[in-house]
């Protein structure tokens, strides 16, 4: 059996999401480990007093926030789940998406925070870029200088500025960062099929790649807090020409 889970009385109403939650902190806490098996329905059910079905409404509920999975079978049963990186960055994407669009966050300050968190990584990639992460931002920077369409211009785009944070050499920057970049992007887009003029753009681009090449921090971060007052700008006359809402 395992230990760590506190098995407290609930009470029926939002019962499921009180046992979720107690595994959740199970989960947490260390108490059950990636890959650990949980105990069966029949026994979580008689352990916190409730049917089985409430505990089926709270394994859903862990299985939706990735944490656990099921497995059929002799050996299966129902198992701690270490999801990827690449996971929780796309619900953390998608859940920024969600507010910004419903008002909870704003462009502006998403893209504040975007801008903020690359000026550090344009510091820690100033020392630690590698010419693997200049080749990938100059080959991007050669593309934006083509005859490309706004579609693959928003991809280039992307994968420079995903290049500069990979040279920071730093996980949770870059964790942290691509959901925020990622978040940003339909209004991004929006901004540069509109208002955003791409030989301005490849101009700071061309400028955050040679402060990298000559290992200027200053420079780089200079190129970027230029690129962030642009956007705020381009956004402004976005806004100003998206209709009224209705009273």
């Amino acid at each position: 059996m395992v230990d760590g889970i506190q098995y407290k009385p609930v009470v029926t109403e939002g019962a499921a999401k009180q046992i979720a939650n107690s595994l959740r902190t199970a989960i947490v806490e260390g108490h059950l480990r990636a890959n650990e098996r949980l105990p069966t329905e029949l026994e979580l059910a008689e352990k916190f007093s409730v049917s089985r079905p409430t505990i089926r409404e709270a394994l859903k509920r862990l299985a939706a926030q990735n944490l656990i999975r099921s497995r059929r079978g002799p050996t299966g049963g129902t198992f701690v789940k270490q999801p990827s990186q690449e996971e929780v960055q796309e619900e953390l994407t998608s859940s920024m998406t969600v507010l910004m669009s419903m008002g909870s966050f704003f462009f502006e300050e998403i893209n504040e925070a975007r801008f903020e968190l690359e000026r550090l990584c344009a510091r820690l990639a100033a020392e630690r870029r590698t010419d693997d992460h200049l080749r990938i931002m100059e080959k991007e920077i050669k593309a934006q200088r083509g005859d490309i369409s706004d579609e693959e211009f928003c991809a280039s785009d992307m994968r420079f500025h995903h290049a500069l944070v990979d040279a920071s050499g730093n996980a949770v920057l870059q964790f942290m960062i691509f959901a925020v970049i990622e978040a940003l992007q339909p209004v991004s887009n929006m901004i540069l099929v509109r208002f955003r003029e791409k030989k301005h753009i490849v101009t700071q681009h061309e400028r955050i790649f040679q402060a990298l090449l000559d290992r200027d921090s200053e420079a780089a971060c200079g190129a970027l807090e230029e690129q962030l007052f642009y956007m705020r700008d381009q956004y402004a006359k976005l806004q100003e020409c998206r209709p009224p809402l209705p009273d």
